[in-house]
């Protein structure tokens, strides 16, 4: 039998275009962080989400490198690459070793570096999780694709652009309360709709921004040692897609998505009308719509109204990004997963920023590429 498995401690870096950090700076400092606030864990291994050093030109290995950095020699370590999924998976597997026995403690890092590389080698490495012989070889993007599906979903639904924008300017809004954040200033529906195009119909102000940072946490067999709240990981679900778009039934259907946060919610007994605090992979407005639509927040073609009706925002029914999301705080790629694990903790405890008023389940959902993999957690306050 599994057993109850806690956030023990947190820690994580701001946002940013980092030039003077390396990748193992900002994660020995995120885990220094997360370790302090949970002293005398018996940490027996340590699992390191990154997607993009390998591509990059950086160091592969870095969970080793991480390890002997903060001390942690001779523990089991691990670097998860699975793209934006990373940092779910590596939650998720370090959430099944304490849960079996195997350790009784298990730190977690996410991390990305990528702000060194010039533009071209950076959308070069993010294409790594499109299909490399059907899209990715004929210079297909993410964004591009996004763009893509943002097209069809105006063309099926009849939506136009701007009602996407309630979901960018809702992320910056929450941003200008966090610290971390890439991007601490507001803007307006307006703004998105007017400003430069990127990928027709997506605007510069709907397209995150890939940037440095890293995030740490101890998931132990032992709740958090001092007076906070004590958050339990309730559930943990994770399911793939067809890589390329050409090979799924339904474009418009995140399936992944849909199935991991089912499992998710299935392990928590617990329904999606339960959560109160929601965080999800959302580089552009699109991928946030589609993502509310699979986790069945709203019927298909509808979840732009909930943008529009301010469900959205921190006082409402759907709260999301609440930390600025992919599109404000900043698109750390590999260590997402990693970054929603504590602010949504933070939540839990009731020391966020914009905090939702007695939030006791919180759920987040990150993903690789356009949903190929995703890993669902759902977080429990007791």
């Amino acid at each position: 039998m599994m057993r109850p498995v806690y956030i023990a401690g947190t820690g994580l870096t701001a946002v940013g275009e980092l030039w003077e950090r390396t990748a193992l700076s900002l994660a020995t400092e995120a885990l220094r962080a997360a370790t302090t606030a949970s002293p005398n864990q018996p940490i027996g291994a340590l699992y390191v989400a990154n997607a993009l050093g390998s591509a990059l030109g950086q160091q592969s290995n870095l969970a080793p490198a991480i390890a002997a950095a903060s001390g942690l020699h001779g523990c089991e370590t691990l670097t998860i690459d699975a793209g934006g999924a990373a940092g779910g998976l590596a939650i998720r597997q370090a959430m099944l070793a304490v849960a079996s026995g195997a350790y009784e403690a298990v730190a977690v890092v996410g991390v990305e570096k990528v702000s060194d590389v010039l533009d071209e080698q950076r959308e070069a490495a993010l294409a790594l999780t499109t299909d490399g012989d059907w899209e990715g070889l004929h210079g297909v993007t993410l964004t591009s694709q996004w763009a893509m599906l943002m097209r069809k979903y105006m063309h099926d639904y009849a939506v136009a652009s701007i009602d996407f924008a309630a979901f960018p300017v809702n992320a910056h809004a929450n941003a200008v309360a966090n610290r971390h954040a890439l991007y601490r200033f507001a803007i307006t529906p307006d703004k998105v709709k007017n400003a430069g195009m990127v990928a027709d119909p997506l605007s510069l102000l709907d397209c995150a921004t890939v940037a440095d940072g890293a995030a740490a946490v101890i998931i132990s067999a032992q709740p958090h040692a001092s007076t906070a709240r004590a958050v339990r990981i309730a559930g943990s679900g994770v399911a793939s897609d067809a890589i390329a778009l050409h090979e799924r039934a339904d474009m418009l259907d995140l399936a992944a998505v849909r199935l991991a946060t089912s499992r998710a919610l299935h392990q928590a007994n617990l329904t999606i009308n339960d959560v109160q605090a929601l965080d999800m992979t959302d580089p552009h407005a699109i991928c946030a719509v589609l993502t509310l639509e699979a986790l069945g927040y709203t019927p298909r073609g509808t979840a732009t109204t909930l943008g529009a009706s301010r469900a959205i925002q921190s006082t409402g029914s759907v709260p999301l990004a609440l930390t600025g999301g992919c599109k404000a705080r900043g698109d750390v790629v590999g260590a997402l997963g990693v970054y929603q694990i504590v602010e949504l903790t933070a939540q839990l405890r009731g020391t966020a920023a914009n905090q939702v008023a007695n939030a006791t389940v919180a759920l987040a959902t990150c993903s690789a590429g356009l949903a190929s993999t995703a890993v669902t957690h759902v977080l429990v306050a007791e």
